[in-house]
Protein backbone atom coordinates (compact mmCIF):
# COMPACT_ATOMS: atom_id res chain seq x y z
CA UNK A 1 0.00 0.00 0.00
CA UNK A 2 1.45 3.19 -0.64
CA UNK A 3 1.12 6.24 1.91
CA UNK A 4 -1.72 8.90 0.89
CA UNK A 5 -0.78 11.97 -0.93
CA UNK A 6 -1.22 15.65 0.25
CA UNK A 7 -3.86 15.53 -2.86
CA UNK A 8 -5.96 12.82 -1.75
CA UNK A 9 -5.53 14.99 2.39
CA UNK A 10 -6.84 17.88 0.52
CA UNK A 11 -9.51 16.15 -1.48
CA UNK A 12 -11.37 14.09 1.45
CA UNK A 13 -11.58 16.92 3.19
CA UNK A 14 -13.35 19.25 0.62
CA UNK A 15 -15.51 15.65 0.31
CA UNK A 16 -16.45 15.70 3.84
CA UNK A 17 -17.03 19.42 3.41
CA UNK A 18 -19.55 18.90 1.14
CA UNK A 19 -21.52 16.20 2.64
CA UNK A 20 -23.28 18.85 4.97
CA UNK A 21 -26.98 16.34 5.05
CA UNK A 22 -24.61 13.56 6.61
CA UNK A 23 -24.36 13.50 10.31
CA UNK A 24 -20.95 12.20 11.36
CA UNK A 25 -19.38 12.12 7.51
CA UNK A 26 -15.78 10.96 8.87
CA UNK A 27 -12.56 9.71 6.96
CA UNK A 28 -9.66 7.11 8.35
CA UNK A 29 -6.56 6.30 6.09
CA UNK A 30 -6.99 2.88 4.39
CA UNK A 31 -5.83 1.33 1.01
CA UNK A 32 -3.62 4.04 0.96
CA UNK A 33 -6.01 6.88 0.27
CA UNK A 34 -9.02 7.39 2.69
CA UNK A 35 -12.36 5.46 3.96
CA UNK A 36 -15.27 7.79 4.35
CA UNK A 37 -17.93 6.75 7.30
CA UNK A 38 -21.15 7.83 8.25
CA UNK A 39 -20.81 7.18 12.04
CA UNK A 40 -19.32 3.50 12.19
CA UNK A 41 -21.19 2.90 8.48
CA UNK A 42 -18.20 2.76 5.75
CA UNK A 43 -20.16 3.90 2.78
CA UNK A 44 -16.65 5.85 0.46
CA UNK A 45 -13.38 5.57 -0.47
CA UNK A 46 -10.95 7.86 -1.87
CA UNK A 47 -7.76 6.77 -3.43
CA UNK A 48 -5.92 8.70 -6.43
CA UNK A 49 -7.40 11.75 -6.53
CA UNK A 50 -11.26 9.85 -7.02
CA UNK A 51 -14.15 9.35 -5.07
CA UNK A 52 -16.14 6.12 -4.69
CA UNK A 53 -19.24 5.22 -3.19
CA UNK A 54 -21.00 1.75 -2.24
CA UNK A 55 -23.39 1.05 -4.68
CA UNK A 56 -25.87 -1.76 -5.05
CA UNK A 57 -28.62 -3.17 -7.57
CA UNK A 58 -30.47 -0.22 -7.81
CA UNK A 59 -27.80 2.80 -7.85
CA UNK A 60 -25.32 0.77 -9.70
CA UNK A 61 -26.93 1.44 -13.16
CA UNK A 62 -26.41 4.75 -12.63
CA UNK A 63 -23.00 5.21 -12.09
CA UNK A 64 -22.28 2.81 -15.59
CA UNK A 65 -24.44 5.23 -17.50
CA UNK A 66 -21.80 7.71 -15.97
CA UNK A 67 -19.19 5.72 -17.61
CA UNK A 68 -17.78 5.21 -13.83
CA UNK A 69 -15.60 2.67 -13.60
CA UNK A 70 -15.73 0.45 -9.88
CA UNK A 71 -12.73 1.00 -7.46
CA UNK A 72 -9.55 -0.92 -8.70
CA UNK A 73 -6.39 -0.47 -6.11
CA UNK A 74 -4.52 -2.74 -8.37
CA UNK A 75 -4.38 -4.66 -11.39
CA UNK A 76 -5.26 -7.83 -8.99
CA UNK A 77 -8.00 -7.07 -6.92
CA UNK A 78 -11.34 -4.84 -7.60
CA UNK A 79 -14.41 -4.07 -5.21
CA UNK A 80 -17.38 -4.03 -7.64
CA UNK A 81 -20.10 -2.53 -5.17
CA UNK A 82 -17.99 0.29 -4.91
CA UNK A 83 -18.12 3.17 -7.98
CA UNK A 84 -16.42 6.15 -9.02
CA UNK A 85 -18.49 9.21 -8.26
CA UNK A 86 -18.44 11.85 -11.34
CA UNK A 87 -16.35 15.23 -10.80
CA UNK A 88 -19.16 16.92 -11.77
CA UNK A 89 -21.43 15.48 -9.02
CA UNK A 90 -18.59 16.42 -6.65
CA UNK A 91 -18.93 20.08 -7.60
CA UNK A 92 -22.51 19.77 -6.81
CA UNK A 93 -23.50 19.19 -3.40
CA UNK A 94 -26.73 18.78 -3.47
CA UNK A 95 -25.95 15.89 -6.00
CA UNK A 96 -23.44 14.41 -4.36
CA UNK A 97 -25.47 14.21 -0.72
CA UNK A 98 -28.30 12.51 -2.55
CA UNK A 99 -25.48 9.77 -3.73
CA UNK A 100 -23.71 9.97 -0.24
CA UNK A 101 -26.95 9.31 1.29
CA UNK A 102 -28.01 6.22 -1.09
CA UNK A 103 -24.33 4.64 -0.39
CA UNK A 104 -24.91 4.98 3.50
CA UNK A 105 -28.25 2.88 3.27
CA UNK A 106 -26.74 0.55 1.19
CA UNK A 107 -23.63 0.00 3.46
CA UNK A 108 -26.51 0.21 6.37
CA UNK A 109 -28.34 -2.53 5.12
CA UNK A 110 -24.99 -4.82 4.47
Amino acid sequence: MRPTSRRDDDFVEFICDQLTELDAALYKPMFGGYGLYEGIVFFGIVFDGRLYFKTDDTTRPQYEEWGSAPFQPNSKQTLKNYFEVPLEIIEDAPRLNELAIAAVRIATKN
